[in-house]
């Protein structure tokens, strides 16, 4: 079954002629042919064509299981900016027979003795380093002429940002509170993380040249609106008559915490039209990556230490024509069965080809965080290019808390477990019931305990009242065995053979796909679904 995979791992091993037969090959001969990441990059060698395919494809679905519609989708709003229509790909591995191998041979390793190797004393204290603040100065040491980290006090999350998320330091960002998706980033499947944007400055600067919070909140305000399809909504009390604008339509300038929709933005980027679902030009995204960590009475808390630190701006805005004329392009790439492509920008990135640049950063062997390989960043291009359910390449803004609450750092105790725009289920709970588990592969068996009823069907009783925290983080023992687990292929550099933190080989999974006997879904097993949420308000 993993014939595939080894010969491709044989292929770029110096170890290949020294390799015992394909036939004999075990997990430890497969753990021994992995070179570390930055080793293949320096040697020009490129292991994974497909990186774009994140290995929760490969799931096994047994005509009945349905993770995909998170992320596959076809769309029937014509006039939403995303036109890949790839909603096919819930019913069928439709991969290019590069794709047909699942190169992510980290998931067919046992890692249990290296895990129970590493105390509960040393993970705690790995975690709870600080492996952010010395990468700026770091770069421009070398010299760096891409993206530098600007933001201070971030590796200390939440404590970096006021109560509405505005970054203390003056740097613009601002942390929102949002859902997180199902459920790779659930802390439960091994990582916390948050997400943060920056608007361009005439967005947070007036006409006279003036800074103004309010002026920024307005058209962050405005941009929501953009993304949720509302005629109004709420917003941090700001004071019209400093700004000059009738937010709220009443008729007077007084403090006002409700703006209604508009067509452009305002103040120094009052030229700039509000469009539906679109960035502006210039916006960035800052996504941070963390370990589980455990705070007092083992609750779950975002740690210092990140296991990667993404970063995303909007360096072209194209039109609705040029977005669906790219879409197109794609598509019949994918039909045609060619390999992905891509733009190196040096150290600016990746370009995606939808008007976005791509940057990321990843622990190296030591814990401090480099600069990811060209084929590590690559893997990045999957959900933030070519899935059809995201929303001008991203997925966490269009989640966020409606209005003024959904403004500051990511707080799962504060979120209840509400459904898709267009569902009555909570989001949640629809997916253990469509994905008949607490993630892709169904083998987070304390997620199933926790969850399901003895003959398998989605407990809704005990789900009941729970808050988002209560129901997609883990037990502190499930947390140190993800963490352990992570810090194992941190110390290996395997990240292009999967970087999810598993410690046994998860049981539904494919290592290839044959064509010819893999079980599609029937249609009673497909779904509409939008990424975005209804909370309410």
């Amino acid at each position: 079954m993993l014939y595939r995979l080894a010969s491709a791992l044989l292929a770029l091993s110096p170890l290949a002629a020294a390799a015992q037969p394909l036939s004999k090959l075990d997990t430890a001969a497969l753990m021994a042919l992995r070179p570390a990441s930055e080793d293949l990059a320096e040697a020009g060698r490129r292991y994974n064509p497909e990186a774009p395919i994140p290995p929760q494809c490969y799931t096994e679905i047994e005509g009945r299981y349905n993770p995909c519609y998170v992320c596959h989708q076809s769309n029937t709003d014509r006039e939403r900016p995303n036109f890949m229509q790839d909603g096919g790909l819930q019913a069928e591995y439709a991969f290019s027979e590069a794709g047909m191998t699942n190169h992510y041979a980290n998931l067919f390793i046992d890692r249990s003795a290296k895990v129970a190797a590493i105390s509960d004393a040393a993970i705690l204290d790995w975690i709870g380093q600080d492996n952010y603040s010395d990468l700026a100065g770091r770069l421009r040491a070398e010299g760096f002429e891409g993206w530098i980290p600007d933001l201070d006090g971030y590796a200390h999350g939440a404590g970096a940002f006021d109560a509405e998320g505005l970054a203390r330091d003056g740097s613009w960002w601002v942390a929102f509170n949002y859902k997180p998706q199902p459920s790779t980033f659930w802390p439960t499947n091994g990582s916390t993380d948050d997400v943060l944007i920056r608007l361009p400055a005439p967005f947070y600067t007036d006409t006279d040249g003036r800074e103004s919070r309010d002026l920024y909140f307005a058209n962050l305000a405005l941009l929501e609106m953009a993304f949720q399809d509302r005629d109004e909504v709420s917003l941090p009390e700001v004071d019209e008559a400093a700004l000059g604008v009738d937010l709220d339509g009443d008729g007077t300038l007084g403090r006002t915490a409700t703006i209604k929709r508009r067509a452009d933005y305002l103040g120094a980027a009052s030229d700039e039209p509000v469009q539906r679902m679109l960035y502006p030009e210039g916006t960035e995204f800052l996504h941070s990556v963390r370990y589980v960590g455990i705070g007092e009475d083992d609750t779950i808390t975002t740690p210092p230490r990140m296991k990667e630190l993404r970063y995303m701006v909007k360096t072209r805005a194209l039109s609705i024509p040029q977005i669906a004329s790219r879409y197109g392009n794609e598509r019949q790439e994918k039909l045609d069965e060619n390999l992905p492509r891509y733009i190196d920008l040096g150290d600016k990135g990746m370009d995606n080809g939808m008007g976005w640049t791509l940057l990321a950063f990843i622990e190296d062997e030591t814990g401090r965080l480099r600069r990811q390989t060209n084929e590590e960043l690559f893997f990045c291009r999957g959900c933030h290019t070519t899935t059809g359910a995201n929303i001008d390449q991203t997925w966490a803004f269009p989640r966020k808390i409606t209005g003024a609450k959904g403004w500051g750092y990511i707080d799962l105790h504060s979120q209840r477990d509400v459904p898709n725009l267009g569902e009555s289920m909570g989001e949640i709970a629809q997916y253990l019931e469509r994905s008949g588990g607490g993630d892709e592969f169904r083998s987070n068996t304390e997620m199933i305990a926790r969850w399901f009823t003895p003959d398998g069907r989605v407990d809704t009783e005990a789900m009941a009242g729970k808050t988002v925290y209560d129901l997609i983080t883990p037990s502190r023992e499930r947390a140190l065995a993800l963490n352990k687990a992570y810090r194992v292929l941190v110390a290996e550099q395997s990240f292009l053979f999967g970087r999810d933190a598993t410690v046994t080989p998860p049981a539904n999974v494919h290592a290839e796909i044959d064509e010819a006997t893999a079980p599609t879904l029937p249609p009673q097993y497909r779904y509409r679904h939008d990424i975005r949420l209804n909370w309410g308000e």
